[in-house]
């Protein structure tokens, strides 16, 4: 199994184009990704030094002495995990608004630390921030895929494929994490999951929030991955829990900020005003959901409505994660009205138009799976570029006007 090193993060050039032009330059995305590894990387190869906060000496220093700290600080240099830091962030604005170079500051952290307004006021304007996700599948086998490039132009090439079956499964219960993926077993995999949240729940959520009810979020976690691919439900999620909405809400929000959940907004229009306007829940990554239930590839095969809700949270993560690096900004949602008509992903390219991508476990597909294709289609005229059902098929299928059924081996095969 390949380190992960190895693996090719196609995010690399932007961070790279970024680090020529902007002063600071922040990798977020959830704890053992690959920031670390990819900073690295990047660093080695253009002299940075490298300091992480998960050392607590060089931690402390920055804490107790931060404007001390940042001035005694290599010209390049990599700042690990410096969400454990946050005093930092007004020296570094200091430090970059008394010498404007590009690329003095390359930061890596495991929270979102732009939700706090401070931390993200301190640093408008002179810092580039790119998410890095865990591993896509494209970059597993080390092979850039053309999917929204055909997407978006509405046009799949029709050539034979093979179904994937319980390989399919066993790629959504794996995940994207560099680590798991090196364990040699599902077992193992899972255990390292499992053990991922004990520790993510005790260090970085502790740091980030003072908290009644800690052992409260593992539990959380697992009713969230019950729910993945849903439209959030935070009675259901409070239901066994002794605390009221609001701080299940908290939570939630939380959980969001180290990048475990994430909630898809839905798609709107003017044009229609029966849109149900609640997002979609989705964990960050479908390993983690599986493991939370105890899922392998087999229990999965022989639970086909939870298949389905697992595989639409693996195809809308790897669109994320292929997005990341795409050369146009791509903003998902969902779309559902009240009459029942649902499309699972909406990607939208901008002022160029939307596309909609439906998600299938099955191996067939009828023209009654592209009826909420088909009213997103209505409603979006002229910007619509494209509707595609995704399925675990062989084949490519037209049907009808910008309609294609398309096997979702086409996420990261050529």
């Amino acid at each position: 199994m390949a380190t992960a090193s190895q693996y090719p993060r196609y995010i690399r050039p932007r961070i790279e184009e970024a680090l020529a032009d902007t002063p600071v330059v922040l990798i977020h995305g959830p704890r053992q990704c690959g920031k670390t590894t990819l900073a690295r990387m990047i660093g080695d190869d253009a002299g940075y030094a490298y300091i992480t906060f998960d050392d607590e000496i060089h931690l402390t220093a920055a804490i107790e002495d931060p404007v001390g700290f940042v001035a005694e600080l290599p010209d390049k240099v990599v700042l690990d995990e410096v969400q454990r830091a946050p005093q930092l962030f007004m020296s570094i604005k200091a430090a970059v608004d008394r010498q404007r170079k590009p690329g003095r500051f390359l930061l890596t952290g495991s929270a979102n630390v732009l939700v706090v307004p401070k931390l993200a006021d301190s640093l408008a304007g002179r810092m580039g921030i790119l998410r890095l996700h865990p591993l896509a599948q494209c970059e597993l086998i080390s092979h850039r895929p053309g999917f929204f490039n055909a997407l978006f132009a509405g046009k799949f090439t029709f050539k034979p494929g093979e179904r994937l079956g319980k390989n399919l499964a066993q790629r959504v219960i794996s995940g994207g994490y560099p680590d798991a993926l090196r364990r040699g077993s599902s077992e193992r995999r899972a255990g390292w999951y499992r053990d991922y949240i004990e520790t993510l729940v005790q260090r970085d959520i502790s740091d980030l929030a003072r908290i009644s009810a800690l052992d409260a979020l593992p539990r959380l976690l697992e009713l969230a991955a019950g729910q993945t691919a849903r439209l959030v439900n935070v009675s259901e999620l409070a239901g066994p829990f002794n605390l009221n909405r609001k701080t299940i809400r908290d939570y939630v929000t939380l959980l969001e900020r180290v990048f475990l959940l994430e909630l898809l907004p839905p798609w709107h229009t003017n044009r229609l005003s029966r849109l149900i306007k609640k997002p979609k829940l989705h964990l960050g990554d479908t390993g983690l959901a599986a493991a939370l239930l105890n899922f392998d590839a087999d229990g999965l095969m022989q639970d086909r409505d939870f298949f389905g809700q697992l595989l639409e949270t693996f195809v809308f993560q790897e669109l994320r994660r292929q997005a990341s690096w795409y050369e146009k900004h791509i903003a998902f949602y969902h779309f559902r009205d009240k009459d029942g008509a649902e499309v699972d992903i909406v990607a939208e390219l901008g002022a160029r138009g939307v596309a909609g991508i439906e998600v299938k476990a099955s191996s067939t597909v009828t023209g009654s799976d592209f009826r909420g294709l088909r009213k997103l289609q209505e409603v979006t005229g002229k910007r619509f570029l494209a509707g595609v059902v995704l399925y675990d098929g062989d084949s490519v299928a037209r049907f009808g006007e910008g309609l294609y059924a398309v096997p979702i081996s086409a996420l990261w095969e050529a």
